[in-house]
């Protein structure tokens, strides 16, 4: 019989990677890994319980809430904010940071930012949802924690992950040193790693993107997603559409199988849909270090200057031959009847479509 390597156990092995750490960061982990299985408790009951459909509010985003998104924003707080490892958390849920100010967390270096539960609208169908966070330091510890701490590069990141709440519970992270993913097995209730040193496929033979847009989207877009329907053997295609609704469900599949995610621009939304800092920042950590790429179609999403805590970008991101591919299509349309401006949007000119 293999031996099981708990999340907990595989953390403390891996805890040398970060010597200036002192334990911290294992600990913030593993306060997220609780905070998950809860939540995991919950969309696992759901159809159960009076806590599926809307919540009858809306978030910042002017999204209505379902009862789940504001159920998991309060445990995962809750967790952060008694673990003490954390001074600042940013969720989507929230307009504004939330400063931890407990005494516990009177010496707090890390910032968390997080969407609590991803593709929620899905929930009351039975599609799978997940929670994306991103973890970084903050950046002096003469002074207490602001919003600049929580506007960095994505390249600032210490650590992200998600938590896919699925046909079963899977956390997969990074920390800068490969990503692995971790099941939940519920007989004893922990996270056991069963999917070591995750690669990406440089190739793939999936493409995932709400087709039901199509006519909103930029020239470029349009030509990738003929490129992928077309019939050519010895790229084997056609590809394969697979799209579910839920980044983190739609990435996952991808990051294990190979294929594209694409969020693009539109005429209505310039800046894409999608959220920067706790949405593609994170993701794109992970698929970089799985292998992968990640760009808003021209810039790669890490490097992008964050301005606004809910910053909206267009993403691109998977298998690398297949971002390169879908960016080269893109380009050509670009040259055409794009321009680029300094925010990162695409602006259109009158023969976009």
């Amino acid at each position: 019989m293999s031996k099981v390597t708990t999340l907990g156990q595989f953390i403390i092995e891996k805890q040398a990677d970060f010597p200036y750490a002192k334990g911290e960061l294992s600990r913030l982990l593993r306060d997220i890994a609780i905070a998950g299985k809860t939540v995991n408790r919950e969309v696992n009951k759901a159809g159960l319980m009076d806590i599926l459909g809307k919540a009858g509010s809306s978030n910042i985003q002017g999204e209505d809430q379902q009862k789940l998104d504001i159920y998991a924003n309060e445990q995962f707080i809750s967790a952060l904010t008694s673990g003490g490892e954390c001074c600042i958390v940013a969720s989507e849920e929230n307009e504004d940071i939330i400063r931890i100010g407990s005494a516990v967390a009177k010496n707090a270096k890390y910032i968390v930012a997080i969407d609590p539960l991803d593709g929620s609208s899905n929930i009351d169908v039975n599609v799978p949802v997940g929670t994306i966070f991103s973890i970084y330091r903050k950046l002096s510890p003469e002074r207490d924690a602001d919003i600049s701490d929580v506007l960095q590069s994505g390249t600032a990141q210490v650590a992200a992950g998600y938590i896919i709440y699925g046909s079963s519970t899977m956390l997969v992270y990074t920390t800068g040193n490969g990503v692995n993913g971790f099941t939940l097995d519920p007989s004893i209730g922990e996270f056991c790693l069963s999917h070591p040193q995750m690669r990406i496929p440089c190739d793939g033979r999936i493409y995932s993107i709400n087709e039901g847009n199509y006519i909103h989207f930029p020239k470029g877009v349009k030509q990738y997603i003929k490129y992928c329907q077309e019939e050519d053997q010895l790229s084997q295609r056609p590809y394969m559409s697979r799209y579910i609704g839920s980044m983190v469900a739609d990435i996952h599949r991808n990051l294990i199988k190979g294929g594209i995610f694409i969020y693009p621009y539109t005429a209505s939304a310039p800046n894409g849909k999608l959220r920067l800092v706790y949405e593609c920042n994170p993701m794109a950590f992970i698929i970089e270090q799985a292998g992968g790429r990640a760009t808003n179609g021209k810039d790669r999403i890490m490097g992008l200057q964050v301005n606004e805590l809910h910053q909206r970008t267009p993403v691109f991101i998977g298998s690398r031959n297949m971002v390169m591919q879908a960016e080269h299509f893109l380009q050509d349309a670009i040259d055409l009847s794009f321009n680029y401006n300094e925010n990162s949007a695409f602006i259109y000119s009158a023969d976009t479509h």
